[in-house]
């Protein structure tokens, strides 16, 4: 990235005690729609904020919970609340409202209505879980499914086993997006997608169109591709969080949580720049 004086302001973090913390524009953005107080049960006594900017935290610096700073808060109140929050849906509503909000910040509709879908192979660790073997790619792990808006932002992501082809499980992840964002219906998508199974498997869940953007036989080297390039940015976007080096999840649930998380965190810097 070529910095000047006006984008190196924007971007700097040195007044903040970790680069990963949320200034208070955007814990603004988030606060809003985090999870009320439960009125049963002892009062809460921990700050939400500080539990955010922990998960923050290890998100950005890959670190494992029982390696936070002692500023924050116990490690095992960390992983309570982020097993929760995985668990209620947290972070997926969070990202909707912010996907929506970055729309209208644009100038746009708030429900976007064409979207790139693409998928990222990744290798597992030893913590077990489902993982499978991408033949095309070399890589034993997990697929990570992703769907876009044509601007990049992450509208919904899911993980499964890295054998399962891309015809196969895109149709759950259509199926995921199907009620949040009903105006969507077109996709952009490359090859792999092009076969009679995948457009019978979407068929029955909407009238989905999907334009397949192929590369150029004749092209050498490094060529851009239309729409297809804004979905290949989220996935270097999101990869600058070292959580997502690899999958070190052994849940699904886990895995696809962090890909959520790492989402808000984006929108929510982008949305407190703005």
């Amino acid at each position: 990235m070529v910095w000047t004086e006006i984008t190196r302001a924007k971007y700097c973090r040195d007044g903040l005690r970790y680069a990963s913390d949320t200034t208070d524009e955007e814990w603004a953005m988030i606060a809003a729609y985090m999870p009320d107080k439960n009125r049963r049960g002892r009062p809460r006594v921990t700050e939400m904020r500080a539990l955010v900017n922990s998960i923050f935290f290890i998100a950005q610096g890959g670190c494992q919970s029982r390696l936070l700073p002692t500023e924050f808060p116990p490690y095992t109140t960390v992983q309570r609340y982020f097993y929760r929050w995985r668990d209620d849906g947290t972070w997926q509503k969070i990202n909707h409202h912010l996907v929506m909000m970055a729309h209208e910040a644009d100038g746009r509709e708030a429900s976007p209505s064409a979207g790139v879908i693409d998928s990222q192979s990744v290798k597992t660790t030893e913590a077990g879980g489902p993982r499978g073997f991408d033949a095309g790619k070399k890589i034993k792990g997990r697929k990570r499914h992703l769907l876009t808006d044509t601007a990049g932002f992450l509208i919904a992501g899911i993980v499964h086993e890295a054998g399962i082809q891309d015809r196969d499980g895109a149709p759950v992840l259509l199926q995921l997006i199907r009620n949040a964002f009903p105006w969507l219906r077109h996709a952009f998508a490359d090859g792999g997608y092009a076969c009679p199974k995948f457009k019978k498997a979407i068929a029955s869940i909407g009238r989905w169109t999907i334009e397949i953007v192929k590369r150029s036989d004749a092209a050498k080297g490094f060529k851009l591709l239309p729409r297809r390039w804004a979905v290949e940015r989220t996935i270097a976007w999101l990869n600058r969080n070292r959580c997502l080096a690899k999958d070190f999840e052994a849940p699904i649930a886990s895995a696809e949580a962090w890909l959520m998380i790492t989402s808000v965190k984006l929108l929510s810097r982008r949305l407190a720049r703005a």
